[in-house]
């Protein structure tokens, strides 16, 4: 099976799907693709645009997994318009053109997460924990395993909790110039997203062995 993993980061998603199948990563960001090459050196990785790659290969794959960027969706931002005066901005919309697009011309399986917004979504998805998925198969019955996030800790201590919450762990001499809780915080669940494609694909495995 070929599974196309769109806005990697650190591959997250990607954790407990194992290696049987052909895993194509893309990541914008150079030094994030690179530590995602280092967790899954099988993979391959491609330093791309994702939105624009998903037009131009999305009939190469059987599955697509999307994340698209979600800080001008999140609840988060209109918190920070409000409480710290910051401009208001506009939503961006790929997400919505991405979900369309694949609605009408893929022919396999495709799912596309987000964070939950701060305005009713225009098209209506799945909840799971405290993430939007817009999919063509049912998610009912799965949740969310662990709580993906905690805020109430800072440096260090705030990063490790976060590692130990998601089961994601990331070396002590990695490179990376950006806070590395950034790379944990954009992590989706490994469990639940396991839960996902099997789902998407009907198998009770505890990992992914899809014939």
């Amino acid at each position: 099976m070929k599974i196309l993993n769109l806005y990697a980061g650190i591959g997250g998603n990607r954790k407990l799907w194992g290696d049987k199948h052909e895993v194509t990563a893309v990541e914008l960001n150079p030094e994030i693709a690179k530590i995602y090459q280092e967790f899954f050196p099988k993979d391959k990785v491609i330093v791309a645009d994702a939105h624009k790659y998903l037009l131009e290969h999305f009939q190469e794959y059987d599955f697509i997994w999307s994340s698209p960027p979600c800080q001008t969706h999140s609840r988060f931002n209109t918190l920070l318009v409000n409480g710290r005066g910051l401009k208001p901005r506009y939503p961006d919309m790929k997400l919505y053109q991405e979900i369309i697009m694949l609605q009408h011309n893929f022919k396999g399986k495709w799912i596309i997460e987000n964070t939950l917004s701060y305005y009713n979504p225009l098209i209506k998805p799945f909840e799971i924990g405290r993430h939007f998925y817009w999919c063509n198969f049912s998610l009912q019955g799965i949740k969310n395993i662990k709580n993906q996030t905690i805020t109430n800790y800072k440096g260090k201590a705030s990063l490790n909790k976060k590692m130990q919450a998601i089961g994601i762990f990331l070396p002590e001499n990695i490179k990376f110039s950006g806070d590395k809780r950034t790379l944990i915080n954009n992590c989706v669940e490994p469990e639940t997203a396991l839960d996902i494609l099997k789902v998407a694909f009907k198998t009770k495995q505890k990992t992914l062995e899809i014939e």
